[in-house]
């Protein structure tokens, strides 16, 4: 039942590196430091191998000028898909609930 993507879903690892960092000119490292995490969260995250938590959100946020929820919507939108793709089977065998009218 699983349907394959027409557009690949994409972390946002991914829209940090090719959106914010690479246009920008900023490093990996120098975005470590300035938002003072472990260089290796920023690394683990561009790879898609961690997440942004919100702690980092705030932190993003914070440096780049933009609001926290938009860094959360990223992760939670790529989390819902993921976890989508993963359970499609099951999902497509739930019936909904058919509510009765009042």
């Amino acid at each position: 039942m699983m349907n394959k993507r027409e557009v690949p879903l994409v972390h946002p690892g991914e829209i940090l590196l090719e959106d914010w960092l690479k246009p920008l000119g900023i490093s990996q490292y120098a975005l470590a430091k300035a938002i003072d995490v472990p260089p290796r969260r920023i690394n683990e995250i561009v790879h898609g191998k961690r997440g942004i938590s919100p702690d980092t959100a705030l932190r993003l946020a914070a440096f780049f000028g933009t609001d926290v929820q938009s860094w959360l919507n990223l992760q939670s939108h790529y989390d819902a898909e993921t976890a989508r793709e993963s359970i499609a089977d099951t999902l497509a065998n739930i019936r909904p609930f058919a509510f009765q009218a009042a």
